[in-house]
Formats: C-alpha cells, sequence, structure tokens
C-alpha cells in the first residue's frame, strides 16, 4: 500500500507566527467589509416569490436563467424538481425592472412575460404563485446560529469530558476561527448567503472539529507514551503522525468538491465554493490554530502533570520526570538532608 508522508518530520509548530499573520489578513479585511456591505442574502432569508413554471419540454435551467437575465431579473433562483419539466422560479420582491412595489402579482406578470419570450408563449404554463415572506428567512438565520452554538457547547463537554477542558477551549476557538474565516471568504466572492451555503457552513463547523479531534486524540495518546517530552514535540509528533490520514482524507474530499465548482449549476456552486474553503481552512485551524492554542493554554492553565511547564522548556534541557541528581555531600564529610 501507498503511504503518503509514512515518515514525517515536520515542524508545524515553528511556523505558527506566520499562520497568525495569514489567518489575520483574511478574517479582518473580510469583517470590515461585513461591517460595511453586510452579506448578500438570498431570497429564503430576505423574502419573495415563488413561482411554478411547467414546459411542455425540458429547456433546462441555463435556458430559463438567460430568459430572466434578458428580463432584467437577474437575482432569481432556478430549481428543478420532479419531472425535467417542472421547475421553481423564485424572484425577489422589489427586484429592480420588475415593479417598484416588488408585488407577488407583478412579480409572477414579469416572469411570465420574461418566459413567453425566451422559452416561447404556449411552450409553457405557471402551475401556482406564493409569496415567501422575509421573517421565515429570520427564523432560519436564529436556529442556524443556535446549531453553531449548541455544537460548541456539545463539543467542549465532550473533549472535556473525553481529554480535558483544555482540549475543548482549544477546539471551540479555532473552529470559531473557521467561522470567521469562511464568513471573509463569502464576504470577498459576494456569494449569495442561501440554505445551501448556511449547510455548507455548518458542515464545516462539524468537518473542522472532526479533524482537530483526531489530533487531539493523538496528542493525548502520545502524552502518556512520551512522558520525557515537551508539549512542543508532542504537538508537532502527533501533527506529523496524523499527515498521511488528513492529506488523504482532505485530498479525496477536495477533488469532489472542485468537481462540484467546474460542473455543478448555479444553484450548487456555492456550497462547493465554501466546501472547497472549508476544507482548506479547517485542516489549517487543525495544525496551525488549534494546536499552538493548546500549547498557549497549557502554558497559561498547566494541568495536574505541568504540561504547561514543560511546553516551553528550551531543548536540551532535563525534563521534568527524570530522575534528579542526588545533593553534594555537605562540609565535613555528612551528607546534607536533601542526600538522604
Amino acid at each position: 500500500m501507498i503511504r503518503l508522508f509514512a515518515n514525517a518530520n515536520y515542524d508545524f509548530i515553528k511556523w505558527r507566527r506566520w499562520a497568525y499573520g495569514l489567518t489575520a489578513a483574511i478574517i479582518i479585511p473580510g469583517f470590515a467589509l461585513f461591517l460595511v456591505h453586510g452579506l448578500n442574502y438570498s431570497i429564503e432569508f430576505t423574502g419573495g416569490t415563488l413561482i411554478q413554471v411547467q414546459t411542455t419540454q425540458p429547456v433546462g435551467t441555463d435556458r430559463l436563467r438567460a430568459a430572466l437575465d434578458a428580463a432584467g431579473i437577474r437575482d432569481a433562483e432556478i430549481k428543478q424538481f420532479g419531472t425535467p419539466t417542472d421547475y421553481v422560479v423564485t424572484a425577489r420582491l422589489g427586484t429592480s425592472g420588475v415593479t417598484a412595489e416588488g408585488s407577488t402579482q407583478a412579480t409572477a406578470a414579469a416572469v411570465d412575460s420574461a418566459l413567453a419570450r425566451g422559452v416561447g408563449a404556449g411552450q409553457y404554463a405557471i402551475v401556482r404563485t406564493e409569496a415567501v415572506g422575509p421573517k421565515v428567512g429570520r427564523e432560519l438565520q436564529g436556529k442556524a446560529f443556535l446549531a453553531i452554538f449548541f455544537s460548541f457547547i456539545v463539543t467542549l463537554i465532550y473533549l472535556a469530558f473525553r481529554f480535558e477542558w483544555r482540549f475543548g477551549l482549544a477546539a471551540v476557538l479555532a473552529t470559531f476561527h473557521d467561522i470567521l474565516t469562511t464568513i471573509a471568504f463569502i464576504r470577498y466572492l459576494d456569494l449569495e448567503v442561501s440554505l445551501v451555503v448556511v449547510g455548507a457552513v455548518l458542515t464545516m463547523v462539524g468537518y473542522s472539529l472532526n479533524d482537530t479531534i483526531i489530533i487531539f486524540d493523538r496528542v493525548r495518546e502520545n502524552l502518556r507514551k512520551y512522558r520525557r517530552q515537551n508539549l512542543y514535540e508532542i504537538l508537532n509528533l502527533s501533527i506529523n503522525e496524523t499527515l498521511p490520514r488528513s492529506v488523504l482524507t482532505h485530498g479525496t474530499t477536495m477533488a469532489t468538491t472542485l468537481a462540484l465548482v467546474l460542473l455543478a449549476g448555479e444553484v450548487l456552486r456555492p456550497f462547493a465554493l465554501v466546501m472547497t474553503f472549508a476544507i482548506f481552512t479547517g485542516t489549517f485551524s487543525s495544525i496551525y490554530i488549534a494546536a499552538p492554542l493548546l500549547m498557549y493554554i497549557e502554558k497559561r492553565w498547566p494541568g495536574q502533570d505541568a504540561r504547561g511547564a514543560r511546553a516551553f522548556r528550551p531543548t536540551g534541557a532535563v525534563p521534568l520526570d527524570a530522575p534528579q541528581p542526588p545533593s553534594p555531600p555537605a562540609p565535613g564529610g555528612s551528607r546534607s538532608k536533601a542526600a538522604v
């Protein structure tokens, strides 16, 4: 069997300060843009008009989108469901070029007119028209926030029980870093935040936590196995030992998401873009954020085995658990109490 990086011996923790600079360069400008412009929420969050269209022959979502774009309805969402001739078109209320009031009836009329020119009169039928209110979108935003919040709490409790609270705190802070970088990425690309994108963010949270826990589990094993090594060495050793698994798992997953970026339609492409970036930032934070954070936390609040005191032990220093040499004899040939 081919095993990539089987004998890896890289000093990952050495580059932690460069990693801090990189992540700050991503988060700070992105957060500034977020404060100024906010996010581009989809119709599912802001409200709009849902129109079910049935065509006589399969025409494809690209042709429907081109017809709506030509009529000035450029932010519409088009999804195919059921048979190849059934589509759902969702247009935002108050879309430029539709109506001043953005009423449901006027929006449906504008879509009908656009399809008549782009698809052909008599080649389609509008089956139903419904209004989608922004209240539902606000509830979805709140539930997405609660889902992330409770995932943090459960993770902190699990890691505190499985390992100790220091591991849980480092994992949660690293995952919070992933959320901030992903929001900055969405803002940079001005992606439309839909339920699909929210699902990608939630998937990223679980993916990042899973990768961090795998590394921390190896750290726990190595802390028991190598009692004389400091925490800096243990962290590097654990990351290198899990590196083959990380490269294979993340590489195959990223290959799938990149295929979606290139081949998927407009609806799935934002999800694929966010997931591709999430794989990168989740792997990055597990190595360069979670592990250094654990080292800092152990130094600031050392555990019972004084791992925090061993975290920054200079190379060549005597380990804390090494046998101490006996004290020199006291003057006059008698031994001190310490020597006894």
